[in-house]
């Protein structure tokens, strides 16, 4: 009886935790236009419900209702499997990320996590590339000149800025003596990990912005130069995976970073449930990806590279030897 209990509480964690990341891109997508018409002294979505509240269902709509076009020249196969490809990796992702400890529901202690992986941090990271072929088999299946551009500029960046991510954690990893994540969060009980490692965040933040492909790194939609880059092609519910895929992955970046960097949900001075600190940090995050897409321009490819490489990368590495020096 105990057993079919336990996995009744991991199906119910999974559905929920699915249900809610589906759910994400309607209050953010109004929340992101409205942050936008602020910062550029307008209203935003007003004329869709109470201060435009149902603009983001209409939206929903519209795309469900559109054309399902697929180009004469694409390749069918890599241009329907991409969406799923781009939209599947940061879903599992969750699995493995913790929202606090646990509660207590009618006796019974639930943990606020669907699995704890001594790896958890690896899991992450070896998952969550796996999201870029979805953007370069989008781009490459459409056979549009626009389309191909944005992957290749993807598989560029991608390679150039998972490297520096990577390389950014390894102090908190060194601090922690651990790789799962619930560790690192209880080793950042008395002092976040910011503290000590402020390269390692810069680094790991900015790289994040170029994962989740925002303004200023863009380069794989690139409106002003490619139209829409690797998705010019995609309508209809195609295009909506890809813009949820965006979506999930800027709250998965605002996640980590919290998790790695900002004590996850431990709190200060104000006593807080914590799982309320957790998610108001996450907010403070995803409104910083929203800001910065309205306040800075997109760089050009060769300042996307060179940041990259001749930055992030030195940045990193420096972090490294920096952080085994004083905690070894």
């Amino acid at each position: 009886m105990e057993l079919f209990v336990a996995l009744g509480v991991i199906v119910f964690k999974v559905a929920l935790v699915i249900a809610i990341l589906l759910l994400l891109p309607l209050p953010l997508t109004w929340l992101e236009r409205k942050i936008a018409g602020h910062m550029q002294q307008r209203m935003g979505p007003m004329r869709v419900g109470w201060h435009g509240l149902l603009q983001p269902v209409a939206d929903g709509i519209k795309l469900l209702t559109k054309e399902d076009h697929i180009p004469a020249e694409a390749d069918r196969f890599l241009f329907k499997l991409a969406p799923i490809l781009a939209l599947a990796p940061p879903f599992v992702v969750f699995a493995a990320i913790p929202f606090g400890e646990s509660v207590s529901v009618l006796g019974n202690e639930i943990t606020l996590y669907i699995s704890n992986l001594n790896v958890a941090l690896l899991f992450v990271f070896a998952v969550i590339g796996l999201e870029v072929y979805g953007v370069i088999f989008g781009g490459w299946a459409a056979n549009s000149k626009y389309a191909v551009l944005g992957s290749l500029r993807t598989c560029a960046q991608m390679i150039s800025y998972e490297i520096p991510m990577g390389f950014a954690v390894i102090g908190v990893v060194m601090l922690a003596q651990s790789m799962s994540l619930l560790d690192i969060v209880r080793a950042q009980t008395d002092v976040w990990n910011v503290v000590y490692q402020p390269i390692g965040f810069f680094v790991f933040f900015v790289a994040g912005l170029a994962e989740a492909q925002r303004i200023p790194f863009d380069l794989a939609e690139a409106e002003g130069d490619l139209g829409a880059g690797f998705h010019t092609e995609y309508s209809g519910i195609r295009f909506a995976l890809f813009m949820v895929s965006e979506y999930v992955v800027m709250v998965l970046v605002s996640v980590l970073t919290v998790i790695l960097f900002f004590g996850g949900w431990n709190g200060v001075l104000i006593p807080l449930p914590p799982l309320l600190w957790f998610l108001l940090k996450v907010a403070f995050f995803v409104y910083l990806f929203m800001w910065f897409r309205f306040t800075f321009p997109r760089y050009r490819y060769d300042q996307l590279m060179a940041i990259g490489w001749k930055v992030l990368l030195p940045l990193s590495l420096a972090n490294i030897i920096i952080s085994g020096v004083v905690f070894s």
